[in-house]
């Protein structure tokens, strides 16, 4: 830990799921480290089950959603879109600068634009935007402005168009074995949707990212152009 002052996680995902598996692990370490940690989904993600209907799939997402933040330490918030059809418009993003300047995050989480999903690019230009109204003390909302910074994006399999590892952050086993658990809830993250193995992937990532820094695992991030901080922890 590099401060004793408390810090406090926001990550901001297109769906239920991507925050979690993409940060859950680094996210677990601070909380067990006495931090806070909020995640905020803008859609459940429920259009992707081959079974379920929309409206079935959605409620499973949010309780699956409610069940990985109680195990990591988490918070957990939902915006009201539907999966495939995030909009960029001002409303979304006020709403999100809205719950920033409430939750008053020191550290932002969100997705990189490089992505083959619409509402992941979709949620990285909104986050952007929502941080700077939320700073902007001339903008008047019901809160005060709130400056989260720093900003990081998440290392995401279908956010990978230009992604550059920059930031590796060192999971401790007890953080790891807690995220992998939390991920067991996601019946898409055990490939009950898709086929495609998330957990095992993005454990294994951990490891892939971890070796060039020296770690057992970590999770990487990215930073934004011209805010370049090569370093292995960021709170």
């Amino acid at each position: 830990m590099n401060e004793t002052k408390q810090q406090h996680i926001l990550a901001i995902g297109g769906h239920a799921g991507d925050m979690d598996l993409t940060a859950g692990a680094v996210i677990a370490k601070y909380t067990m480290d006495g931090h806070k940690a909020t995640f905020l989904h803008l859609t459940p993600g429920e259009k992707g089950h081959p079974k379920l209907s929309p409206d079935d799939y959605a409620k499973q997402k949010i309780e699956e959603a409610h069940r990985f933040a109680d195990i990591v330490g988490a918070d957990v918030r939902f915006l009201a879109y539907k999966d495939a059809e995030l909009p960029v418009n001002d409303e979304v993003k006020y709403q999100v600068a809205d719950i920033i300047r409430e939750v008053k995050p020191t550290v932002l989480i969100t997705h990189w634009r490089g992505s083959i999903h619409v509402d992941h690019t979709n949620t990285h230009h909104i986050v952007n935007d929502a941080r700077f109204y939320a700073g902007l003390k001339t903008i008047e909302r019901t809160l005060p402005a709130h400056y989260a910074g720093p900003l990081y994006y998440a290392d995401n399999w279908e956010d990978p168009h230009d992604f550059v590892p920059e930031v590796f952050v060192d999971i401790p086993e007890e953080a790891y074995e807690t995220w992998v658990k939390a991920m067991n809830v996601y019946a898409y993250a055990r490939g009950e949707t898709s086929g495609f193995p998330f957990i095992e992937y993005y454990k294994a990532l951990t490891v892939v990212r971890g070796a060039p820094a020296g770690f057992k695992r970590a999770q990487a991030f990215m930073v934004p152009r011209g805010d370049l901080r090569r370093r292995v922890q960021f709170l």
